[in-house]
Parts: structure tokens; sequence; C-alpha cells
């Protein structure tokens, strides 16, 4: 993606947090605020596409999220439904791709025929690659990595002597994703909550107390320009 500026981050992840405080400061159930999340992932995708970065990741749904109670688990699940309905004419027109990262042995099949829906009918679009983390956590994409590698070393097909981190990177689910170069969080909080810990190891991380309902395509611009004054050295030193 050789168009893009060098001071223009080319992976861009966000941790969409605050939906349920969005909600209960206006007096809705929790659901309203994880669907006005949903159609926020629109307009923020979209800002993406034009600033010129190529890939957005947004954490939809946690490992740990399973643990909320069952009817807002539901709802979240319906999230790929959501961008189906709602998002698809404005993706399909900016040319953004949607492809999920995580695990899937969990989901429901209906999500899951949702997810390959969306995955194959916008497979050649170029613009930007929106990402979508669904019952994904860093641990546990470590550990299905880990058992895969043990299980090819143990048939032959993959030797310790050959095994580095270009192997390892292809055994993630981001597989064939760049590196994180920017990472927001919104709504106050600042830790990473097991969200693409790998792929971030040399992310410029930024945060808002913003719930992300409210972080608008202008909050998103001014996020970027944060980023473009940063100095990134990736463990050397520069000036």
């Amino acid at each position: 993606m050789s168009h893009i500026p060098k001071t223009m981050p080319n992976h861009v992840a966000i941790i969409l947090d605050g939906n349920g405080r969005w909600a209960k400061k206006r007096g809705r159930p929790r659901h309203e605020g994880h669907r006005a999340g949903a159609l926020n992932v629109r307009d923020i995708a979209l800002t993406a596409a034009d600033a010129g970065i190529g890939v957005l990741s947004v954490f939809a749904f946690s490992t740990e999220n399973w643990q909320r109670p069952k009817d807002e688990v539901e709802r979240l699940m319906s999230l790929p439904a959501e961008l189906d309905t709602v998002l698809w004419d404005k993706l399909d027109a900016a040319s953004i791709r949607v492809r999920f990262s995580g695990r899937r042995d969990r989901l429901a099949r209906e999500t899951l025929d949702v997810m390959d829906k969306l995955e194959k009918k916008t497979y050649a679009a170029e613009r930007l690659t929106l990402n979508i983390c669904l019952d994904y956590g860093s641990h546990d994409e470590w550990l299905q990595a880990t058992k895969h590698l043990a299980a090819q070393v143990k048939a032959g097909t993959l030797s310790l002597e050959t095994l580095d981190v270009s192997t390892l990177e292809s055994a993630l689910y981001t597989r064939g994703l760049p590196p994180v170069d920017f990472l927001i969080r919104t709504s106050g909080e600042q830790r990473l909550s097991n969200f693409l810990l790998f792929q971030s190891a040399y992310a410029e991380l930024y945060f808002t107390r913003i719930l992300w309902p409210d972080f608008k395509p202008n909050h998103f611009k001014r996020a970027l320009k944060v980023y473009q004054k940063r100095t990134r050295k990736f463990g050397g030193v520069k000036g």
C-alpha cells in the first residue's frame, strides 16, 4: 500500500469501549448502546478509508465477554447481521473489505453464515480492510497458534529449526495483516484488555475519555494528527 503517506498509520486498531455507559447516560437499555456503536463503526471505517488507512481493526467481542448477561451476549453476537443490514451499502460503495478475526467454534450457525456472506461479497474490495475481532483474545490466539504449530512439528511438516516470527504470524487469527501502527481506546480506560498484543508490539497508543458511540470522524481525525506528531523508534534511536 505504497500510496499511504509515511506519517499516516497503515493499520489502526480501536478498542470500542463505552457503549453500555453511553446507553446508561441516556436512560436506554445497553443493547441500544451496542447498536449505536455498530453504526459508528461504519462512519469511522469510511473516514479511515478516506484517510488512506489500509486496515482498521475493531474489538467487537472478546473471549471474556461470554461472562456478560445472556441477553447482552446475544445482542453483541448480532453485530455481523447488524453490519450486513445497515452498513453493507456504504461499505460496498466505499470498496471496504470485511474480515473477521477470532474463534469460530463457539459462534451460532446463523452468525457464522452472516460472517461468511460478508467476507465473500467484500473479498475483492481494495480500499480498506475492516477487520472485526469477534470472540477474540490474544492469549487464546497464542494458545491456538501454539497448538497448531506443535501439531505440525509432531507431524514432521515443520521443524523447530525453521520456526521463526513469520511462522508464528502465519498461525495467528490476523495472518496476512500488517502490524498495528496506532491503537486507540475510547471511554477513558487505559489498558489493552488482551487485544492484538502481538500485533501491537510497537504500536503508538492513544486513550480518550469519549465514549465509543460519541467518537465521531472529527475525533478520529484529531487522533490521527496526534499520531503524525509521534516519533517511532522501533527499539532504535533517532536524531
